[in-house]
């Protein structure tokens, strides 16, 4: 794909298309290492774009994966919290190790975390893929490492793989638990109920303490990434998701 470039520089940040024409006619451009101050130079995705600094990453359609922090809610505007786009903005690409690129406009959280929980959360403006991957029939696996204020025990293992009634018309499909010490699990379920592993464990009388999602439909959250970190998918895991 060959575009003008003040047409790349609009589709993929927020500026409107007069806003990138006078950032490239003031020399704040540049392609390929070099200052551009023509707004209809064409570029491709495989050119090197930059604007004031930070790079203007073009492509179809982006990937991120992120360890999204307790207190951060999984939205792309919040008058009172901050977001989990904030936190791209703000941080540094660790596959990279550079600043942040522009985001893709209409860039959002593949399913979501509730503000206290950490973990695996997955980026995109890929409407189709997040579309197709969330859908309720799919019964896409997710991981979660949680931690409790009350022993677990093979009891609590058999509970959730016949399913529990939190109160709503139908029991919760069978889950699997691991446990890991007497205070902490893994849990895999293949929902997204309101709330649903802090009611399950609720209905089993035990109120969970911390909890971080470590693996989604197959992908596992990176060691690397510290809380609040993220990075761009690689091209095998893009694969991967597009193959489910």
């Amino acid at each position: 794909m060959s575009v003008r470039l003040d047409k790349y520089i609009s589709d993929f940040t927020d500026m409107t298309r007069s806003q990138a024409k006078k950032a490239v006619r003031d020399g704040k451009v540049s392609v390929n290492g070099e200052v551009v101050t023509k707004g209809d130079e064409k570029v491709s995705f495989s050119d090197s774009v930059f604007l004031g600094g930070l790079e203007i990453r073009g492509a179809d359609y982006q990937y991120m994966m992120m360890n999204k922090p307790s207190g951060v809610v999984s939205a792309t505007v919040d008058g009172e919290h901050k977001t989990v786009l904030d936190c791209v903005r703000s941080g540094v690409d660790q596959s990279s190790g550079s600043p942040p690129p522009y985001v893709a406009k209409d860039l959002f959280p593949m399913g979501r975390l509730d503000k206290d929980t950490e973990g695996l959360l997955i980026l995109t403006d890929d409407g189709p893929l997040a579309h197709r991957i969330l859908s309720p029939g799919r019964h896409v696996p997710k991981k979660y490492y949680v931690e409790l204020d009350a022993a677990v025990d093979e009891k609590d293992m058999e509970k959730m793989r016949s399913g529990i009634d939190i109160g709503e018309k139908r029991l919760t499909k069978p889950a699997k638990m691991e446990i890991l010490t007497e205070h902490s699990c893994y849990l895999t379920i293949s929902e997204g109920r309101f709330h649903q592993v802090k009611r399950m464990f609720g209905c089993l009388g035990k109120r969970v303490v911390a909890l971080k999602r470590v693996e989604m439909a197959g992908l596992e959250l990176d060691p690397s990434l510290a809380a609040g970190e993220w990075r761009f998918l690689t091209e095998e895991e893009i694969a991967y998701l597009k193959g489910i």
